[in-house]
Order: structure tokens, then sequence, then C-alpha cells
């Protein structure tokens, strides 16, 4: 499975990820890092793979057809809570 972490997924997250055995795309320290939402949910579709953020804008495209996405929502969000909630899922 192909994955693309937003620049807001902690660095272990996408480490631990890549451990697991996923194909992930990390755009931190790319040309790409901070790219419009609207050009990140591009690349997303050209690469035919989940997208993994915490921003909830991305919900406007959940209707659409897609290759998935996980938005981490947590009422008090930290670097380790996100990676856990990532990691359960995985």
């Amino acid at each position: 499975m192909k994955i693309l972490v937003d620049e807001n997924i902690p660095l272990i997250t996408a480490k631990e990820l890549i451990l697991q055995g996923y194909d992930v795309m990390d755009i931190r320290g790319t040309d790409d890092q901070g790219i419009t939402d609207e050009a990140l949910w591009q690349m997303v579709q050209d690469l035919q793979c989940l997208l993994i953020t915490t921003d909830k804008g991305f919900t406007i495209h959940r209707d659409e057809p897609h290759h998935g996405i996980l938005i981490i929502r947590l009422k008090q969000p930290s670097r380790q809570k996100i990676h856990q909630h990532v990691i359960r899922r995985s």
C-alpha cells in the first residue's frame, strides 16, 4: 500500500510505517513541503495513495473517489498521541 503522510504527521510515524512494510512518501524536506491542500490532494490522486493527515479540511473530499483518507482528530493532540492513533490502525 502506498501512503503519503502530511507534514503534520510525526516523522516517527512515517518511519514506523516503513518498518511495517508500507511504501511511505513524506513531503517534509522536499520541494512539496508547504504546498496547498488542493495541490496535496492532487498529488495523492496522481500517486493513487492513502493520505494520512490531521487536517480536517480534507473531509470535503470524502465523498469523491479516492484511495483512502485517514484524518486523525484528537481533542488534545500531541505527536505521541497522533503516532499511537495511526499505528493502531495500520
